[in-house]
């Protein structure tokens, strides 16, 4: 499979698909430029390389043709993002666009129109996708956060591209989850949290080979602790999820993977910041109370093992993090993974909460590397081929 750096771009067109789908606000401006910035390594190398470059991406989902969802929202964005002016066309196959294609000079960037204007996209249709292959020389996908949808611009245009390569957010992507999952280092440790078990559990499933210690929390928790005969009071529970539960931590004792579930909950009797708070054991949680947090325990608990490990895996909240009074599980998390981090561990945080509590408290810069593809990840995890990457590997 083809890599960015195997091509030489000099007086090329590469059309690439990145994944601009990006926060705007009731003023059309960018709120989180990440995946612009995520983008831009692949986009400078073209231009470097003596090449031009011509942008694809799909932005919310429109149905038809909504001005909101515009992609010349954000052209100045991306243009201050990657040092030069972008051009745009008001479409993404068509007259207009083969001829802003042609005349497209080397060193200049175009930005095509929101692709999901048209319907063909997600449908995969080939005479879209040919029409996005025959702008460029060479097609480069580095949209993981779209890999694992097989829509024409993320794997069918592949098909009549006269050469193709991964960009570097993708690699990058690629390479940091198979680290986690074909580590030679121990101790391997995942730990999953948000609400529910059913989300997680062909993920659990699947790296329990890959892995020695799972820690378990977030409200998910709470189905496992109730299988083991707890009582969790109000908590938040997936009562037709306990024999999966039980069955998940019966394949970890199989595999010799060491399952930690939260020993105390920090309770409320209402779902609000306010409300008044006690530290219950987790699984003797009294009538009334729910569980919104992991308790001072768990944190010290979780906090010792994730120290000692080598690869560190973290998809999922531990506690209701976006109220203040319930983000102290999380971000105890975020300290410890911080702290083996800068001891040498390879950390990886994917998953849209894990992503939301990890920029929210600091600590982008602190573990190794943050996914930007929550669907793709999770799907990789679950030992799934992205059809995506399978595309350019064809």
């Amino acid at each position: 499979m083809n890599s960015i750096d195997d091509i030489n771009f000099e007086d090329k067109k590469a059309i690439i698909r990145v994944d601009f789908n990006v926060p705007l606000n009731e003023n059309f401006e960018v709120t989180d430029k990440s995946r612009i910035e995520g983008a831009k390594p692949s986009i400078v190398k073209v231009l470097e390389d003596g090449g031009s470059a011509i942008l694809m991406s799909h932005l919310g989902r429109p149905n038809g043709v909504e001005d909101k969802f515009s992609l010349k929202h954000i052209v100045n964005t991306v243009s201050e993002e990657i040092g030069v002016k972008v051009k745009f066309v008001e479409d993404s196959v068509g007259e207009a666009v083969q001829k802003a294609a042609e005349e497209l000079q080397n060193g200049e960037v175009l930005l095509l129109e929101n692709l999901r204007f048209h319907p063909e996209e997600k449908a995969g249709d080939e005479t879209f996708a040919k029409q996005l292959a025959d702008l460029a020389d060479v097609y480069v996908n580095d949209a993981f956060g779209t890999a694992h949808r097989a829509h024409a611009s993320t794997t069918v245009v592949a098909k009549f591209a006269k050469e193709k390569a991964m960009g570097y957010l993708l690699k990058k992507e690629i390479d940091s989850l198979d680290k986690v999952l074909n580590s030679k280092e121990k101790p391997v440790t995942a730990i999953i949290g948000g609400a529910k078990v059913s989300s997680k559990i062909t993920v659990i499933e699947n790296i329990l080979d890959a892995i020695d210690h799972l820690i378990i929390g977030g409200g998910m928790a709470f189905t496992f602790i109730k299988a083991k005969g707890g009582k969790i009071g109000e908590s938040l529970v997936e009562d037709d999820k306990q024999d999966v539960a039980l069955k998940i931590m019966k394949m970890a004792e199989q595999k010799n993977v060491k399952v930690h579930l939260p020993i105390d909950s920090k309770t409320t009797k209402e779902f609000k910041n306010d409300s008044e708070t006690k530290i219950q054991p987790i699984d003797n949680i009294e009538e009334g109370w729910m569980g919104l947090d992991a308790g001072p325990k768990s944190q010290l608990a979780f906090a010792e093992v994730i120290k000692t490990s080598k690869i560190i895996l973290w998809n999922g909240p531990l506690g209701v993090f976006e109220m203040p009074n319930f983000a102290e599980g999380t971000i105890a998390a975020g300290n410890a993974i911080a702290e083996a981090t800068a001891n040498g561990a390879f950390s990886l945080v994917g998953g849209g909460d894990s992503v939301s509590a990890v920029k929210q408290n600091g600590f982008e810069d602190k573990v190794s590397y943050v996914s930007t593809g929550g669907g793709a990840m999770l799907e990789m995890l679950e030992g799934k081929t992205l059809p995506g990457v399978a595309a350019l590997d064809d």
